[in-house]
């Protein structure tokens, strides 16, 4: 049957191939997803996407009146299904043909007939393929034990409808076999719909090699030499090779032709595997079962092949029968890596967050889907890429490939990475000696950070931040008190800038896999190693194994800092690891630290304590050096207002955090009535670039800017915060008390009232100081006026032209222009000029 609209019935890396290959073949393409998917590549690789349901399976990729009706609805001719989901579903596959659409894949009653195990098993003894001493379906428990005795322990007990290692469990007695046998009855029931087993012998050291075919339909059948998939982890295959190493002559003749055999006799359509167990003992091969689709390490066979399998499977379900032919010798050998989402250490659990960077090696064959700023979820299975390597032989294959994973790094979660670079040097795996169980003997050896409890908000940060950005509305974030952040760095003999934590109230509790270095500084709280005080401020060596507790502060402050010698390994994004929660982006997937996440990084080193004169002193009243401007007396304020606001006492408000502290205090006269044509109140102005540090007042009640807060806005701010006083911001607790200290630019104490925080004027330009590190440049009236916005782009571009040494941002505002400077290197009275 000819058709030109192919449905894809799946997601992931299989969805993306097959819409490539199709679209190769000049057919037009139609995606399906779950909301979890909607901005997934193989939406956008396709011609047209058509939504399912939410994110559970039954309710999007499972449920098949949806996938027929997209198929209806978009003139699809065809459906692939790929793998999974409904890729071995005899109704579906028969749904399809009466609706008319092409199923691309073996015929309904091909599924049938091996989608049960005993089924599937009688076939193959009819067609001389060799078996597993087993049973049938068993009617009792006595039946089993009875047939367990025949065979000879050990045996595995299996569900008829299982797979992927679901509703199979080895037993080594009659108790074992006993305790068994309802469990598995329910767990087939609850999973496959079906409560039948069987056993068969149990092959201790056992091997997983499997055979690809591929047939037309009426007779013909070729195969693909065999591969082998035994390194595992719960009955899931995550290595795979072709040719299966280590086999002898006479069983791989025997495999290639008892699977062709098998498939001949039903006359099987399109990609099949024939999958046995090999008892390496006694170099046997015994049948375990047929896949009735394409399977994810189809790729191994294709290298060494030379072959497209999806692209046989599009061209024979179009009716080319003449695609099916002998594809010769294998040539070299191929290996393959499956990339999970999932924590070995914690028994594969799988993992789920925001991709923070995703980076795949270049010079092999990726299949994959992720990338970075993909959000992985647990409502699907956890593979998130293939790494396929070729080679002329099976160690150079091996060594490309374990070259192509020491490329590879996905951030944002943990995957199998480690643990699969670990198993390609196992001994047993290098001599082909390997079994199923093998892999469950290999540890992943990289070194990690487990977050026992990740407090009540903690962060990574780095010094100083995202700078650079804040024309375009994104904060620079970073340590709130980089004060303590930068001591405890330096302590440590790191950049002071390195990668580290800030931790607001409650501190994580953290365990290390390694020895590691760690400085906390910041807020005085109670820190223990295994429930054992260490001091702060101090570098100390948290053996490996033993866990970091961070308290909450005792008496004063509101963070504490945890720096690790060589800094956390986290992936810059807008060149900085800092976290920015709101923006979701930055740190570790964008947000606070939660129990499980892992972090990696840390070393050990011997550090030197912070000088006790150097370590901030924090109580409960604060004084905190402001420079006055920009919008100060008499233009906004009056200059009694000024004197208020150096003179009371502020409290901070508990409504405070990263954007800003709210402090409670005396309301302003005011100098004006209202913000003319910026607002009604006041304070508003037309909105301005405003500083970290910066007195913003909302109204009546003042706000400290802080490292997470706005870039520009509608409201005045009398006087900034000095940016070496902006620390202090950081421990401010609810309940203090906070008196400014009026300062030069220079840092020294002043006089309140100087100049309103207006430097000069030139006709109707105006220059104000925004602190001791930023220039206010305002054009013309307060007046909206695009002419004036013209003359603020126009400067702006001067500015980024000459690219003066010292200036590292510039902010427009409607009608006003923001240069910051390092004053270090570009003072203010030099930049002005």
């Amino acid at each position: 049957m000819t058709f030109d609209t192919l449905l894809v019935a799946n997601r992931g890396e299989i969805a993306v191939r097959v819409i490539r290959t199709a679209r190769e073949l000049g057919l037009r393409t139609v995606a399906v997803y779950s909301d979890p998917d909607r901005r997934a590549p193989h939406v956008r690789l396709a011609d047209e996407a058509v939504r399912l349901g939410p994110a559970p399976a039954k309710e999007s990729y499972l449920d098949a009146d949806l996938v027929l009706k997209a198929a209806k609805d978009t003139g699809a001719g065809a459906i692939h299904p790929g793998y999974g989901f409904l890729s071995e579903d005899a109704a579906f596959a028969r749904r399809c043909e009466d609706a008319g659409t092409v199923f691309v894949g073996p015929t309904p009653r091909q599924l049938e007939l091996f989608g049960a195990k005993h089924t599937a098993r009688a076939a193959a003894e009819a067609a001389g393929v060799p078996l597993t001493p087993g049973t049938g379906l068993l009617a009792s428990l006595d039946e089993a034990l009875y047939e367990a005795s025949r065979i000879g322990y050990p045996v595995m007990l299996k569900a008829t409808g299982g797979g992927g290692g679901i509703g199979m469990s080895a037993c080594r007695s009659a108790d074992e076999l006993t305790e068994a046998w309802e469990r598995v009855q329910r767990v087939a029931a609850a999973s496959f719909s079906s409560a039948g087993v069987f056993l068969e012998r149990l092959v201790e050291r056992a091997r997983h090699v499997e055979v690809q075919v591929f047939g037309d339909g009426e007779g013909r059948v070729v195969t693909f030499g065999d591969r082998d998939c035994s390194l595992q982890r719960r009955n899931q295959k995550v290595v795979e090779e072709a040719p299966a190493p280590g086999l002898p002559d006479h069983v791989r003749a025997q495999l290639t032709s008892s699977a062709r055999d098998l498939c001949v006799s039903v006359g099987y359509r399109s990609a099949g595997t024939v999958e046995f167990v090999y008892d390496a003992d006694r170099e046997e091969a015994y049948f375990l079962e047929v896949n009735t689709r394409l399977q994810v390490e189809h790729p191994v066979t294709e290298e060494i092949y030379g072959v497209d399998l999806v692209a046989w499977m599009l061209r024979l379900a179009r009716g080319e029968r003449d695609v099916v032919r002998d594809p010769g010798p294998p040539r070299g050998h191929a290996a393959e890596a499956r990339l999970y989402a999932e924590d070995p250490s914690r028994d594969h659990r799988p993992s789920a967050g925001l991709l923070t960077r995703v980076v795949l090696p270049r010079g092999v064959r990726v299949d994959g889907w992720v990338e970075t700023g993909t959000e992985v979820t647990t409502a699907y299975d956890p593979m998130l890429a293939k790494v396929i390597a070729y080679g002329p032989d099976r160690a150079h294959a091996l060594r490309r490939l374990d070259e192509a994973l020491a490329g590879t790094r996905v951030d944002g979660i943990e995957t199998n990475l480690g643990l699969v670079r670990a198993a390609l040097t196992d001994p047993d795996f290098r001599r082909a000696a390997h079994s199923t169980s093998t892999l469950a003997s290999v540890t992943d050896p990289t070194p990690r950070i487990e977050i026992v409890s990740g407090g009540t908000l903690t962060t990574v940060q780095d010094w100083p931040g995202r700078t650079g950005y804040w024309q375009v509305g994104v904060p620079p974030s970073g340590p709130m008190d980089d004060r303590s952040f930068r001591l405890g760095n330096r302590a440590l003999g790191n950049p002071e800038g390195a990668p580290g934590l800030e931790c607001t109230l409650q501190g994580p509790s953290l365990r290390f896999t390694h020895p590691t270095t760690v400085c906390v500084t910041g807020a005085p709280a109670p820190v223990t190693v295994d429930g054992t005080p260490i001091p702060q401020w101090e570098p100390v060596t948290v053996p490996a194994g033993a866990v970091l507790e961070i308290g909450a502060p005792v008496e004063h402050g509101l963070r504490t800092y945890v720096l690790v010698a060589g800094g956390l390994d986290v992936p810059p994004f807008l060149d900085s690891a800092s976290t920015f929660t709101l923006g979701r982006f930055g740190g570790h997937g964008g947000r606070t630290l939660r129990t499980g996440d892992v972090l990696h990084g840390g070393e050990t080193a011997e550090g030197t304590p912070v000088p006790p004169p150097d370590r901030p002193a924090l109580g409960a009243e604060w004084h905190i050096g402001a420079v006055e401007g920009p919008h100060a007396a008499p233009e906004f304020f009056t200059e009694d207002d000024i004197h208020d606001f150096y003179a009371a006492d502020w409290k901070v408000h508990f409504n405070s955090a990263r954007t800003g502290v709210r402090l409670v205090g005396p309301k302003p006269r005011w100098a004006r009535t209202d913000g003319g044509e910026a607002g009604l109140h006041p304070s508003n102005i037309h909105d301005t670039p405003y500083s970290v540090g910066a007195v913003d007042y909302t109204g009546d009640m003042p706000v400290l800017l802080g490292p997470d807060g706005p870039s520009l806005g509608g409201f005045v701010c009398p006087a900034t915060v000095h940016s070496t006083e902006r620390w202090k911001l950081g421990q401010l607790r609810p309940g203090d008390t906070v008196r400014f200290t009026p300062v030069t630019v220079g840092g020294s104490p002043r006089p309140e009232i100087v100049d309103g925080g207006v430097l000069a004027r030139d006709g109707d330009v105006t220059y104000r100081r925004s602190g001791d590190d930023n220039l206010l440049v305002e054009f013309g009236p307060m007046q909206l006026d695009l002419a004036l916005r013209m003359r603020v782009h126009a400067l702006m571009d001067a500015v980024a032209e000459a690219d003066p040494a010292g200036v590292t941002d510039l902010t427009p505002g409607i009608r006003s222009l923001q240069i910051q400077a390092d004053p270090n290197r570009l003072p203010q009275p030099e930049l002005l000029a």
